[in-house]
């Protein structure tokens, strides 16, 4: 139900039920894994402008992920997961985006929320969280912003107790499971954990009606009495209630930052790529060659500035997909690394990660803008129609390039380059 007590609109699953039996079985590799997040996208690209517009909250879209065992690809194998490393799981974020932004935001969110236990919990908390969410296909949101005042936490007995609001969550309402995080009362200690999404102390607004990525519920929520075992405060010693500072030690457990900003920069990059890929299907059947021009062609597809146009967005593109894939190998080394040995990472190690995740973001937001909004110069006017939905790339693009400054990327780059400063673990570096 929504605030207003009104019940909110869904998307039915039921209209994906043939893909439970075509997808019964998982991928095995990469290339698997790869292409079954490509077949996810065909299917979501048939209807995407359609389904934006209608703007029902996604259950079918999660169902369809869940069919396809996308949400597994992290997971152990022993529980029923893909266990591939992060470099894999962004290829499959990417290939999603690129047929629906929102759903490739939505997928990306969820494997970083679960695996969040296996950056600042204990592995104990980390196996528990990966047997729940993988033995039971779970989709995991997230009411963690940063930018809105702490959720606050109580003890109280065996459990802690959380209250607050926060203005964003990503895929909450949506959610099997919802990840909350906030300062402990009295102290400047933060705890993150995992609970059950259906329960009545957790009251979603229904309120996301942005330009862009309009599927994902990034609506505000209110946290009311939401209780969690001690033993569920991820990187906590439950015995004595306090952090153990053997698993959430910096600069490990700030690796959240970059693994999720790396996250972003996959979504970004597929939106730009389904864009092109939307807009050049749409150049080579709708569009028409300009008759004014002094050196008129017949076909679009003869006239030199849609060709160079079309070549240089594609030379961009492949040099960012090159470079976030480069990220994605220096993630997958650091987690290789040291996950068993968490306090073997040095900060240096980190930071220069950050700085190549930082590369990526910049290229992914500075390329994607021009590529969602630059082919419309290659496609006509007609094809700016309600209909067409080409300009739902550059809305989706447009409306998450703004979480966090990408003025701010440039500037820690700069300083990385002259300086050789690698940046201090924020909760947006």
């Amino acid at each position: 139900m929504g605030a207003d007590g009104n019940a909110h609109p869904s998307s039915d699953p039921a209209v994906y039920d043939e893909y439970a039996s075509k997808w019964a079985t998982l991928p095995t590799d990469e290339e698997g894994w790869v292409k079954r997040a490509q077949d996810v996208a065909a299917v979501l690209a048939q209807d995407a402008a359609a389904r934006e517009k209608e703007n029902k909250s996604p259950k079918a879209e999660v169902a369809l992920l869940k069919h396809a065992g996308l949400l597994k690809v992290l997971g152990p194998r022993k529980y029923g997961g893909g266990e591939q490393p992060w470099s894999v799981a962004y290829k499959t974020i990417r290939e999603v985006a690129r047929g629906d932004g929102s759903i490739g935001m939505l997928i990306g969110y969820h494997l970083f929320w679960s695996t969040t236990a296996n950056v600042v919990g204990s592995p104990e908390q980390a196996d528990r969280l990966q047997k729940l969410i993988i033995e039971n296909n779970y989709f995991v949101g997230g009411a963690v912003n940063p930018r809105d005042s702490n959720l606050t936490i109580r003890a109280d007995g065996d459990n802690i107790v959380f209250n607050g609001f926060k203005n964003f969550n990503t895929g909450g309402v949506v959610s099997d499971l919802t990840v909350l995080e906030g300062a402990l009362e009295g102290t400047e200690d933060r705890i993150f954990a995992i609970v059950p999404t259906s329960q009545p102390g957790v009251v979603f607004s229904h309120n996301w009606d942005n330009v862009g990525l309009r599927l994902t519920e990034s609506g505000s929520v209110k946290i009311e009495n939401v209780p969690a075992p001690w033993t569920d405060a991820l990187g906590w010693d439950a015995e004595k209630k306090k952090p153990d500072p053997a698993i959430l030690s910096i600069p490990w457990a700030s690796l959240l930052i970059p693994t999720i900003q790396l996250v972003f920069s996959n979504f970004y990059l597929g939106i730009a790529l389904g864009a092109l890929d939307y807009a050049s299907k749409y150049t080579t059947t709708n569009t028409r060659a300009w008759p004014f021009g002094g050196d008129n062609k017949e076909k679009p597809t003869d006239e030199f500035y849609i060709l160079s146009t079309y070549g240089n967005f594609l030379a961009h593109l492949r040099a960012a997909t090159a470079l976030a894939d480069k990220a994605g190998l220096e993630a997958d080394s650091i987690y290789g690394k040291y996950s068993d040995k968490r306090d073997g990472l040095t900060a240096q190690e980190r930071g220069d990660l950050a700085e190549w995740i930082a590369s990526v973001k910049v290229v992914t937001t500075d390329t994607g803008l021009r590529v969602t909004a630059g082919v419309f110069e290659v496609t006509g006017a007609k094809a700016t129609a309600s209909k067409v939905g080409l300009d739902r790339f550059w809305r989706d693009l447009r409306t998450h390039t703004l979480h966090d400054p990408v003025a701010f990327k440039n500037r820690e780059l700069g300083r990385y380059q002259l300086l050789g400063e690698i940046p201090e673990p924020t909760w947006y570096t």
